[in-house]
């Protein structure tokens, strides 16, 4: 019996030991409200194949003007100009080699997105077109060690009006705006890494189950959708009541799918049926 008793007591540990890990910030459940009942443009309303690409102005032009909230990516240039674009590297939206870090902001300038007319935009730029219209999940591409866009955006952030919150698949960022700036709402990035198959190690392990929420402390967990049933993902929204947000919704079928098991959701390629207004 003996032995029957330290197991349990050390599974019971160990259960206990993980949802420690596992827990968001638990507080500032009221700031977290306000990013409800709208839905959120991916990278703008945008077609990359029209004159409004991704992450462009007249992709964010047209999110405000239908009254859509806005996700984008934010990245700094090799003279820590704090711009939007999602990849690191510029091949796949500019044709260009290289990554945003390796050139400066003027000569990102230099080049069009998707083969319009569009720029690269300045992050500035797009608070001064937004301006407090509706409410921005604003993504800090980090990555690997290097946090000083942080500063940088909340410098920029201080005297923006409206709604935001910020959010990044990197704990550092998370951990940088617990330390500095506890108030932001801000939340963690994840994805279903292992099951994809893509990524392997135990990095991914730590971070498609969450196990860095202890030092983070997460105001929301915006997770792949595809992989809703992670148990961490579920625990955290069911037991700790934390709003989960769902990444990237592409069709009416996925939106209807996900409804019961996120708070917000972030679309894209197909405009919901019905509207949500900020």
């Amino acid at each position: 019996m003996t032995i029957v008793y330290t197991i349990i007591i050390i599974l019971a540990v160990n259960i206990v030991l993980y949802l420690l890990a596992i827990m968001p910030r638990l507080g500032n459940r009221k700031a977290r409200l306000d990013f409800f009942g709208v839905y959120y443009a991916h990278r703008g309303l945008h077609d990359n194949e029209s004159d409004a690409p991704e992450n462009s102005l007249a992709a964010f032009k047209k999110a405000v003007d239908a009254g859509y909230g806005i996700e984008m990516d934010i990245q700094l240039t090799k003279d820590k100009v704090p711009v939007v674009f999602h990849d690191f590297t510029l091949k796949r939206i500019c044709g260009k080699e290289g990554k945003v870090c390796d050139y400066t902001f003027q000569e990102l300038r230099e080049l069009r997105l998707c083969g319009s007319e569009e720029k690269i935009p300045e992050f500035s730029q797009v608070l001064n077109l937004v301006g407090g219209k509706v409410p921005l999940i604003i993504e800090l591409k980090v990555e690997w060690m290097d946090i000083s866009v942080c500063p940088l955006v909340d410098d920029m952030l201080k005297n923006y009006k409206g709604l935001y919150c910020i959010e990044s698949f990197n704990p550092l960022v998370l951990f940088w705006y617990r330390r500095h700036q506890k108030n932001v709402v801000r939340g963690q990035l994840s994805d279903g890494f292992l099951k994809s198959g893509e990524f392997k190690g135990v990095l991914y392990v730590v971070l498609q189950n969450l196990m860095l929420n202890w030092a983070t402390k997460p105001d929301f967990v915006a997770y792949n959708h595809k992989y809703a049933e992670v148990h961490a993902r579920k625990i955290c929204r069911g037991l700790y009541k934390n709003m989960a947000v769902a990444w990237t919704i592409k069709s009416q079928e996925e939106l209807e799918k996900a409804r019961d098991k996120f708070d917000i959701f972030i679309f894209d390629s197909f405009i919901p049926d019905e509207k949500q207004k900020y």
